[in-house]
């Protein structure tokens, strides 16, 4: 594994360029993956207009609007890291309604958002048709070892020392979840592209 250090602004542009020529299917399903405190949807909102410079068409999406209702997410308790881990994200139907839809053959009719956790409904969005050779960039955490259909994943990760600082304390009843995915998915070893980001000002 080659390791170097980089600004922000150039891991931006390396990804993008990794993105634009990588891939021969109709869609490229690139998904950025990593705890909140890793701010992996701030990295994929980067990703947006160079891509769209180099003329791909991008559809943004978030697991955080794919998660499954509070009466399932929170029927251990608010704050089970097991049920965080195992419990929230709705992966049916993000494969079913966003990652299906961009597969070979499928299709190009995403649906951006499903539910909106906040109020505990659905959004009710409208589909979105997502041109051939479009991007479809996907935030979220705990992605890996799902067996959902990605054909780029770059995950962000830090240091157990770092993911505790930068972690707000509220949500520190969480962190046995991703230590859990460090030890039964190992992400650093089967995502396509790892980035440390202890420093926010250096990857």
């Amino acid at each position: 594994m080659q390791v170097r250090p980089v600004t922000p602004e150039l891991l931006v542009q390396e990804i993008a360029d990794r993105i634009d020529t990588g891939g021969t299917t109709p869609w490229l399903r690139v998904a950025v993956d990593g705890p909140p405190a890793a701010e992996p949807a701030a990295l994929a909102d980067a990703l947006v207009d160079p891509l769209r410079v180099r003329g791909r068409e991008v559809l943004r999406v978030s697991t955080w609007d794919f998660l499954r209702p509070a009466s399932l997410r929170y029927e251990h308790g608010r704050t089970d890291p097991d049920a965080r881990y195992e419990d929230w994200l709705d992966a049916g139907g993000l494969r079913r309604e966003v990652l299906a839809p961009l597969s070979p053959g499928g299709s190009g009719r995403a649906l951006p958002s499903l539910w909106d956790a906040g109020a505990d409904r659905a959004t009710r969005a409208r589909r979105v048709e997502l041109p051939a050779g479009g991007v479809l960039l996907l935030d979220g955490e705990l992605l890996l070892g799902r067996g959902l259909p990605l054909d780029l994943v770059v995950y962000l990760w830090l240091s157990s020392g770092a993911l505790a600082r930068r972690t707000p304390r509220h949500e520190h009843w969480a962190l046995p979840a991703y230590h859990r995915y460090d030890q039964e998915v190992a992400p650093t070893a089967v995502a396509d592209m790892v980035v440390r980001v202890d420093d926010p000002g250096h990857a």
